[in-house]
């Protein structure tokens, strides 16, 4: 409701004249404050969800769950990214007119890929846990000025540097709260108490994005309202780059729709679309906010809630795919690279056209879960086949239409990603718990007939014999005492009256006899 009512009145407010700044910036702000309020719960819930989901396995059991998530992540990633290549190399959007029209910008500064894996490897092993939260490492060049010998003016040199920009380390603290995770759950009972700490703290968590989401359709719809009446000439925009669109477009829905749905289809056998309906909450706030880690509180209560996944593997497999599986993001680098390369009028060989892939597949694994990283990241592509990076600013005007639909994929991808790694845990799972699951040809053989199952319900049961009786005492007959008649007889008046008189077998007054040595017989309802 909230994207719909975003685009709606988006497009109205197009037709109003003379919108100024400040009258956006009051359109977008209930968006505003729904994104730092989700940004606000994504540390503590990283730091609770990764402890108490590793706490609660083995490490045999969380080393098995991550390589199932890896096989997933890296699976699809590179699926993704070779669909991209296919899909631009077949439509060909590029076309070299499209640069005369839109205006260049200056060269950006060119990346090297090597810098930028290292730089990586350096952001998983963060030096100040408290400066990871938010500051990472990043390598950049600078110019320096060499003295040369008979010279009056020194040289500048390009010279690499080690620089902190702004924006959460969410790979180093993943990195170090998984090891604190694992750690703490081999140490057992003595680490009861933290464990049920941290267990807390994420229902808190928990009971606050419950909250948020009230608020969530009003700022959905403010964010996309806003973004729309932002624009400054849609009709030449969609005309210029309308069929770079329809290819991102495309191979998204294909990627997010078919793709993904199969996989999870051959491994669990299991309806997708019903673990779609599960997760369109998610989804759409996905869309709206176009943040992976702003969307994972959201994602967490969808799984969890919904379709009842457990625990312990979302609260493990989430916050790294939030992070590292980007789905969309390497579709979108790969089209966009080769759209590039169209533009400029190069051919890309086969050689070139691999290592786009690659590198897409690396670079949005390195992209940082925040709105517009793609852009970022494209340096990485664009410098590693040798394309002017200058160029990435042409992209600039569709970005926030395509971010969004890019992000909702990366979160639908960790979402299917959750589901497939809880079912070919199931059995860990449940061997943690202390329940071993059946095997499945016990769980279908007849059952086995006892003693009771072959008792006729409809026949009365046989009565155990009756223990003989004590001696009625007759006071009018002292011959009955020493007669072995009387002891065997079966007749009323010698075993139950103390009368002489004689009494009729089916007379009402012995339902009521109240003497003493009187006692009825079972009759056959009762016995019944």
């Amino acid at each position: 409701m909230g994207v719909i009512l975003g685009s709606v009145f988006g497009m109205l407010l197009r037709y109003v004249p003379e919108l100024d700044s400040n009258t956006l910036m009051l359109i977008s702000f209930p968006g505003d404050i729904l994104m730092r309020m989700l940004k606000m719960v994504i540390l503590p819930l990283i730091i609770s969800s990764l402890i108490t989901g590793l706490a609660g396995l083995d490490a045999r059991s969380s080393g098995r769950m991550g390589t199932r998530a890896m096989v997933y992540y890296m699976s699809t990633t590179v699926i993704a990214a070779v669909l991209g290549v296919i899909l631009v190399l077949g439509i060909h959007p590029g076309n070299p007119k499209l640069k005369t029209q839109v205006s260049s910008a200056p060269k950006n500064q060119d990346v090297s890929s090597l810098d930028a894996f290292m730089d990586l490897i350096r952001n998983l092993f963060p030096e100040n846990l408290v400066q990871a939260c938010f500051q990472q490492v990043q390598t950049v060049l600078k110019k320096v000025a060499v003295p040369v010998q008979n010279q009056t003016e020194p040289i500048l040199v390009n010279k690499k540097k080690l620089e902190f920009k702004w924006g959460m380390n969410v790979l180093g603290l993943i990195g170090f709260f998984i090891t604190f995770g694992i750690c703490m759950g081999k140490m057992g009972e003595k680490a009861k108490l933290m464990c049920e700490f941290f267990n807390v703290l994420n229902e808190i968590i928990m009971k606050m994005v419950y909250m948020i989401m009230w608020y969530s359709p009003l700022g959905i719809a403010s964010l996309i309202c806003g973004k729309i009446a932002a624009i400054g000439d849609l009709e030449v925009v969609a005309r210029q780059l309308g069929m770079y669109m329809v290819t991102v477009m495309v191979g998204l829905i294909i990627h997010g729709g078919i793709i993904l749905p199969l996989i999870f289809f051959s491994v669990t056998r299991k309806n997708p679309f019903n673990f779609y309906s599960g997760i369109f909450q998610a989804w759409i706030t996905a869309l709206g906010t176009a943040s992976s880690a702003g969307t994972l509180p959201v994602t967490f209560r969808c799984l969890e809630e919904n379709l009842k996944i457990d625990k312990r593997v979302t609260r493990f497999v989430l916050p790294i795919g939030a992070t590292i599986n980007m789905d969309g993001t390497a579709l979108y680098e790969a089209v966009a690279a080769i759209f590039i390369a169209q533009m400029n009028g190069i051919n890309l060989d086969s050689g070139q056209i691999v290592t786009v892939s690659m590198t897409a597949t690396l670079a949005s694994v390195g992209a940082a879960s925040i709105p517009s990283a793609g852009l970022v990241t494209m340096l990485l592509i664009l410098t590693a086949v040798g394309l002017p990076t200058q160029d990435i600013s042409l992209l600039i005007a569709v970005d926030w239409l395509l971010d969004r639909m890019r992000t909702s994929i990366n979160v639908v991808g960790d979402s299917f990603g959750a589901g497939i790694v809880d079912f070919l845990s199931q059995a860990e799972l449940a061997e943690i718990d202390g329940e071993v699951p059946m095997p499945a040809e016990v769980m279908f053989l007849p059952p086995i007939l006892t003693e009771m199952d072959l008792v006729d319900p409809l026949k009365p049961p046989q009565l155990p014999p009756r223990s003989p009786r004590p001696i009625p005492v007759n006071h009018h007959s002292h011959s009955l005492s020493h007669s072995p008649r009387s002891i065997h007889s079966h007749s009323f008046r010698s075993l139950c009256s103390p009368s002489p008189r004689p009494i009729r077998a089916h007379s009402p007054r012995l339902l009521n006899r109240t003497e003493p040595g009187y006692c009825a017989l079972p009759t056959h309802d009762s016995q019944v």
